[in-house]
């Protein structure tokens, strides 16, 4: 595992690289958001945007949720994995809202995780975009490049990784740093072919060199 100053020092370059990066699931509020975020779960943004521009018309509040038959629901969500739990943890999802929160989305990490299909990091990634709180969540990219670059271990856990980003990155930076790492990984540092060759961490990143003398021999 590389040091604190170098971890940043790449991550400064990253941020140079993707100085625009933002949250790309297409939502007006905090609740399509949570329902975006929910959704997005083994699933990519771009599948879960084409389901929600008619499903945000269709719902727009969690009454509306509770109100259809789940088979509808269901119906609704079946182009993207998993769909048939996500239905039933929306329903759950909006049954709590109601009866807790006055039908509106919570603004802290407990209450969020009480919420049905509500873990860690979508709780981290609604404090941090709908309500502009310092939080960085690990999905799949921001943990696949941060161990590949060395900034974290190869056998530390999500939480681990988030743990150690946090320490690593000022917390002013935390919010914006997340979108970048992703987008790092989702346009450079691809998870079958990524851009060794002509990345600008290259010189700094072990596991990209061994990937370029594998590719030469």
């Amino acid at each position: 595992m590389i040091s604190n100053k170098k971890s940043l020092e790449m991550i400064d370059i990253i941020a140079d690289m993707f100085p625009n990066a933002q949250i790309e699931l297409v939502h007006d509020n905090a609740f399509e958001l949570t329902i975006a975020v929910l959704l997005s779960a083994q699933t990519t943004d771009n599948s879960v945007n084409k389901i929600t521009k008619s499903l945000f018309k269709k719902y727009k509040t969690p009454q509306d949720y509770i109100d259809v038959d789940i088979s509808e629901l269901e119906n609704d969500l079946r182009t993207i994995g998993l769909y048939r739990n996500k239905a039933k943890n929306i329903k759950k999802l909006c049954q709590s809202l109601l009866e807790k929160f006055d039908g509106k989305i919570p603004n802290t990490h407990k209450e969020l995780e009480s919420l049905a299909g509500v873990g860690r990091k979508t709780a981290n990634v609604v404090m941090s975009v709908a309500f502009d709180e310092p939080s960085l969540a690990v999905d799949t990219h921001v943990e696949r490049v941060s161990k590949r670059l060395g900034i974290c271990r190869w056998k530390d856990n999500v939480r681990q990784v988030e743990d150690r980003l946090c320490k690593v990155i000022p917390k002013e930076r935390w919010n914006k740093s997340h979108h970048q790492l992703i987008f790092f990984g989702r346009y450079h540092c691809l998870a079958r072919k990524p851009k060794c060759d002509i990345c600008p961490l290259l010189e700094m990143c072990r596991e990209g060199q061994k990937r370029i003398k594998a590719e030469a021999k």
